[in-house]
Order: C-alpha cells, then structure tokens, then sequence
C-alpha cells in the first residue's frame, strides 16, 4: 500500500526532512519527503502497521526545535518506489506554514567552533540544521536556501558533500558555510572609514577596542546591538549620554553560566539561558552584591544573556568579561538592521561598527523572561527573537476568514489568522515614534507578502489616535474590507482567555485587567478594571475609583502628578506633597484639579506611580515603569525577610456595591506614613492589599475563575502573592506564551473577535453595557 503523511506545525528550518529521511531508512521504507508552502508530506510503502508505527515514531522523535500541530497518516492511489529520497520543495499553493523563529547555537556548533582541528575553528557564522537565522532571513515560502538572505553565498565543494549527504548534521541545512565560502565582517570607525584589516584579526581589535573604554555596535541576528565593557564605568556613562537613556537598566551578556558569580541563577533560569531562544533573563543579585554601578540603579535584577552566535561567543571567550548589550538605537527608536542607516546613524553612539554582509529581512530585539522570585512563574516581558512570530495552541479552533488584528499603541505587536494558523510578530515598539511606526508597516506588509495574503477583515484599538488603528483603517479602504474597534482592556482579556482556552468557559471568570493606560467605552482613560465574562459578554463590575487625568503625557512620567491627583481632597497629603512641586507649579495643577469635566483614569500603573511618590521612592522617571519596578523591588525585601503573609490590608472590605475607593487607599498608606511606618513595610502592605482586593471582589460575586492581564502583571512579586493567597480557594489563569502588556493586545483583538463569531449577535457589540467590538463596514 501507498502512504501519505502530512505535518503541519513548526517543521521548516528545523532538520526535519533530514530526520524523516533517516527514520525511513530505519523502516526499511521507499518514497520521498518534501516541503511544500502548507508543511511537509511524506508518501511511502508500507504495510498499514508499518505505516502507523512510523507515523508514531515521527511524532516522539521529531527534531527538538520542531513543534507538530497536526499530522494525518491516509492511504492513497498505489505507487512503487526504489528508495528513499528528499525532493524539492513546491512553492505552489496556499500558504499554511508556522513560522520558524531564530535559534541560538547549538552545543555541537559551540564545540566545533573551538575545535583545532575543525575547519570552521573560529568562524564567526557556523550554524547546522539545529541553530541560526530563520526567520530574520526569509523572503518567501518554503524555508530554502533560495529563498533566504543564504542564496547570495555560493556553498563550496565540501559544504555542499554536507548539504547532500543524508547523515551529516548539516544536511539540507540552509544557512550552511565555512571560511571558505564566508560570510565576511568588515570594521568601521565612526567616520564611516573601514578598518583595513585580515578577517583572522577582526575579533582581536574588537576585543582592544573594550579593553580601550569603546563602544562597537555589533550586527546580529536581528539587529545591530551597542557594546562596550560592562566593567567600565566611564564607558557606560559615555554610552548612556550618547544613547539619551540617563537611567534605564542595560542588559548584560557573559561568556558563560560560570562567570554568573554575582547573581542567584535558578536551575529554570540556567536552563533557559542555555535554551535555544537564547532570552535576556532577570537575574537576582546575591544579596552581599550592591546593585552594579550604573547598570540596574536602584533595582535587584538584572538583565543578562550569553552569546547566542558563534560571533558573540568568540569575542566574549576572548575577552572574558561581561559587556553591555544594548539594542543599537537612539532610545525610542526601533533597533537599527539595515547597514548604511547603521552607518549613518550609529557612528553618532559608536566608536566603531561591526558589521557583516548578509542582510537582515526582519529586525528583532532580544526576547526578556523573568521567572517570579518565591514561585519561580516565568513571565515574558518581552517576546521577540527566538520566540516570534509564531503562536501555537492546538486547542484553539480559527474562524477560516483571513484576519488582520493592528494591536495597541505602546509595545506595539501586530497578529495575522491565516488559514487557521495564528502568527503574532515580534515586539515593534511604541509607535509614538514616526520611525516605529514606518518599521511596523514594513514588517507587516513582509508578513502579508510571506504569505501572499490580503486580509479579509481588520481589527483595530478603540482608540483612534492609534497609529496602528488609523493604519488600520487606512488599510480597510484601500482593500475595501470592512474594520472593527475593540476595547482595549477587553481586548487584554480576551488574549488571557485565548491562551487558557476558556472562550466556551461554562464558569464565570473574572477578568483583573490592570495597566496605565486605554481609552474606556465612557471617553475616560481605564486602567484598573474588573470584568466579568460568561456566554461570550463581557460585563465591567467595577473598576479603582477614578481620579483625573491631568497634563497629558507628562503623568505617566512623572509619579509625583499621579500621587497629586490621586491624593486630590486628602487633606493630609498635602504636607507630603507639597515639597515636591514649585509654587507655580502647585499653583497651575491645583486649578486643574479643580476644575469639573477633566479626563478621568481609574489606572492601577498611575496608582503604584502615586504610591512610589508618596513613599520618597521617585517623582520623576526617565523610562516607563522606574518608579513601580522600584516600589517592586522594595517591597521584594520585605517579603523575602519577613516571609509573604501581611498582617493588614488597606482594603479590610470591600462595599457591597464593589465600588473601590482610590481616595481611601490614598488616605491609608498616608495615615501609615504619619505613624512611621517604614516604607518597605507600606510598599509591602500595598502590594498585598491588591490581591486582598481581588480575593473580596471574586467572593461577593461567587467567581472563582480568575484571569490576570495587563502590564501591571508584569510584577512579579503580584504574581507571586497572587498565586500564594488566592491558588487554594480559586483558579488562576495568567498569560503563558505571551507577555501581559500591551503586546498581547493584538492577540487579544483576534480572540474577542473569534468571540463575537461565536456569539453570532446582529447587534453591534458583544456585552452587557460596554462594547467588545463594533464593525465598520466599508465606504
């Protein structure tokens, strides 16, 4: 009889024709195997036993980076064959592949790089079917040489006995080369003037370079990432005036797990450090460690990775230090990937540029994880190289309709359902900045190319000063497609509901949708939200009392606005507020908040602003999020000596309306403050004072399904005191495979939408009394 197998999943770019190949062998089985643009298909002879125990046997051996969706094994029209053998792949047909993300090196490729006797000792760009470039080197479908940033280098005589030979780790492993036939760096100054000099001696002056107080800008896999020696504290100051980040903690890289001697590295930690996504993981520092100088002021975690291409890792062998890896941009720019605008702009913050001459298609920043302190739960906070695009979850059935979803305006993402599949892109920025949002629509209109698609329906953020909803909208009349607006902390609901598959839930669950900023369905700005969902409505049940919002974007940069404001008519706060404003200035903010009719924010990311004012922590940050990380970090210390149970909460009860007072909460921690309590006492009290809450609200209304989303939960310690308090008596659902800022939002967009189909509703919304989705069609 004659077999065919088709597998869908992550199977490109992963070894996974070389592996089918051997594992027929092993059958003692004829026919071929080949990629198409939909996966891989395997047609074969066999008996019907035979043939399911290979199909088995694919399935338990598959490659490590490869990732099996569906697989079906049926009998087909009778054929013979000679042998077994790969075929071309087909680039004909609809396409329904996962994207395969960028790997770090592998071990093999690490041992072979220092192997005397290895012809590719030293090489700077030795990968196999097990590690390298993926996705930041595609064009088009299917993942072949061809049709990568690869094809421009020509295999020499003996790589190409290993592309063609079936049992070398290398075999049909696209982004094979040698010193042979190279990919080359080059050097230059930051005149723009190339550094003459042999490709053997390049590491060594990169190396000088450090060792002088310079800064190089290195091109990687995704980008050009700006070094310099971690241990120099003039060259990390020259760094951060040039780069305009006064204070913004840096990401480290070290040779390897064994120079980690500062910090407290966990075995889920080593273990992901040494994965083949290859993130930036914070760190703890052991506690005889002061925070590094410069680096993380302030805070007891730091970011830290290790070399993840043969080209980091030679120089950082060489050196043998720790350096700074920084994203090669000016602060609020995308990550610069193209050579000249390098160039042309990087020479402003570097002394030097290494660069090297194969291209980047697709441009991505590093992925950060940090694993929770007491409960070891990993949170991604950002999700980009080794992680993007691709999003699997197998117990999620799609709509067939091609569908764009835009996402939000901060850590902006874009997702595309396509043929079933979901693909979520890397991390994009804010798009408050003209360049991000140029680099989103290139990257978005690459994803449309890639899968030769133009979709069916769009999805946008309710707010419509949204870069990506007016792109959005844009992009729906020139396809002539209709576009849909989405709450946006419902959106962030719906993504966690999508992760945890509970959309047909039969169980309320209560959504904790806590951030800083998203336009509501009453025009105020929301942030500290309560849902609850059941038979596909969503319903608010209550939110943080509002407060106004006041002087624009200067509140979320400044705590001290935000303790103001959510202070406003508590008379005791005024001897702790005052000092930090000018008379004028009280002046001109007192007359704000006087005044009726202001924008309003029930915002849990402007309340932990507020308290880290209140507390003397900061008054004013210089990157998003400085003030609540330091209130998190203080509050850390007070659990780890003191263990996570607290005494009192500023929420004893909660009123049986559900309403919850902003100003009470206020009032408390200021009467704390008024009887000398120590501040890592009142940020300790605070911190679990909102699980208090979420335990008295999920009560009163008989849920006990909870959901967490929002950047708010980007908070370990949260977590952590969450899942320590509520874990016994509810259900805990948090995001899994995604962060919980914004960069969930798009995701998000596509579930509440999948929700609305469900719903099948011909009216415009979906909830009792606050919109999940309202259709625009077009004009």
């Amino acid at each position: 009889m004659t077999w065919h197998i088709h597998i869908q999943g992550q199977v490109q770019g992963v070894g996974f024709r070389p592996f089918v190949y051997v594992l027929a062998q092993q059958f003692g089985l004829n026919g071929w195997v080949n990629n198409t643009v939909d996966g891989v298909h395997i047609v074969f002879n066999a008996v019907p036993s035979i043939a399911e125990n290979f199909k088995q046997a694919i399935i338990k051996q598959a490659p490590r980076l490869a990732r099996i969706t569906s697989i079906a094994l049926v009998d087909i029209e009778e054929k013979f064959f000679d042998n077994f053998q790969i075929i071309h792949s087909e680039d004909k047909g609809q396409r329904n592949l996962l994207l395969t993300p960028d790997f770090g090196m592998c071990e093999d490729c690490k041992r072979e790089l220092q192997e005397q006797k290895n012809r590719r000792k030293e090489y700077a760009f030795i990968t196999c079917t097990n590690c390298g470039p993926r996705y930041s080197i595609i064009h088009s479908f299917p993942y072949d040489r061809v049709n990568t940033e690869m094809d421009s280098f020509k295999m020499c005589d003996a790589c190409q006995a290993e592309y063609n030979n079936p049992l070398d780790r290398r075999y049909y492993s696209q982004t094979n080369s040698c010193p042979d036939c190279a990919i080359e760096l080059q050097l230059f100054n930051h005149q723009q003037a190339a550094v003459s000099i042999s490709q053997s001696k390049i590491i060594d002056l990169v190396v000088q370079y450090w060792k002088a107080g310079k800064i190089v800008a290195i091109k990687g896999i995704g980008g050009y990432l700006l070094t310099c020696d971690a241990t120099n504290e003039k060259a990390i100051q020259t760094l951060r005036a040039r780069k305009y980040r006064p204070s913004k903690p840096f990401a480290l890289m070290y040779p390897s797990l064994d120079d980690l001697v500062d910090f407290q590295v966990e075995d889920c930690e080593r273990e992901m450090l040494e994965s083949a996504i290859s993130p930036i993981i914070l760190l703890k520092l052991k506690p005889s460690v002061q925070a590094l100088k410069g680096i993380a002021p302030s805070l007891n975690r730091v970011g830290v990775m290790l070399p993840y291409t043969p080209l980091y890792d030679l120089l950082l062998q060489n050196f043998g230090k720790p350096i700074i890896a920084t994203s090669g941009n000016v602060s609020g720019s995308p990550i610069v990937f193209k050579d000249k605008k390098a160039l042309n702009e990087l020479t402003t913050i570097a002394d030097f540029i290494l660069t090297n001459n194969r291209e980047i298609v697709v441009p991505q920043d590093d992925s950060v994880i940090q694993f929770t302190t007491f409960k070891k739960q990993p949170i991604i906070l950002r999700r980009s190289r080794g992680l993007a695009p691709t999003y699997i979850n197998a117990n999620l059935t799609w709509s067939k309709e091609s569908t764009l979803a835009m996402g939000a305006m901060l850590k902006s993402t874009f997702s595309l359902l396509h043929n079933g599949n979901v693909y979520i892109s890397q991390y994009l920025g804010d798009l408050e900045h003209f360049d991000t949002q140029q680099h989103y629509e290139q990257v978005m209109q690459h994803f449309l190319q890639l899968f030769d698609t133009q979709p069916e329906f769009i999805l946008c953020d309710k707010h419509s000063a949204y870069p990506s909803a007016q792109f959005g909208k844009k992009l729906a009349e020139e396809f002539n497609i209709s576009f849909s607006t989405i709450q946006h902390h419902i959106a962030h609901f719906g993504a966690v509901l999508g992760e945890n598959n509970l959309l047909h839930s039969e169980a309320p669950v209560l959504g904790v949708i806590w951030d800083g900023t998203g336009l509501g369905e009453d025009g105020q700005i929301w942030g500290g939200e309560f849902f609850n969902y059941q038979n596909y409505d969503f319903t608010r049940c209550t939110h943080f009392g509002y407060f106004d919002f006041i002087l624009g974007d200067k509140m979320p940069k400044e705590p001290r606005i935000s303790a103001l404001s959510a202070c406003w008519g508590v008379t005791a706060a005024n001897e702790i507020l005052k000092e930090k404003f000018s008379k004028i200035e009280w002046q001109v903010y007192s007359k704000l908040l006087e005044k009726e009719n202001t924008l309003k924010t029930s915002s849990v990311g402007r309340l932990f602003d507020a308290v880290a004012s209140l507390l003397g922590i900061l008054d004013q940050q210089t990157y998003e999020g400085e003030a609540a990380m330091q209130l998190e970090a203080m509050a850390t210390r007070y659990f780890k000596a003191h263990g996570l149970h607290f005494s009192s909460s500023y929420f004893e009860e909660v009123s049986p309306d559900n309403s919850i007072s902003t100003k009470a909460l206020m009032l408390g921690i200021i009467r704390d403050l008024q009887q000398d309590k120590t501040v890592d006492w009142i940020a300790a009290k605070f911190h679990y004072s909102l699980v208090q809450l979420i335990k008295y609200l999920a009560n009163n209304l008989n849920i006990h399904k909870i959901a967490f989303s929002g950047g708010v939960f980007q908070n370990g310690l949260l977590v952590d005191l969450i899942q320590h308090h509520l874990s016994q008596t509810f259900d805990l659902y948090f995001h899994q495979q995604l962060s919980p800022n914004d960069e969930n939002i798009s995701f998000g967009q596509l579930v509440c939408h999948e929700i609305h189909q469900f719903k099948s509703l011909p009216q415009r919304h979906i909830g009792n009394s606050h919109s999940a989705q309202e259709v625009i069609q077009p004009t």
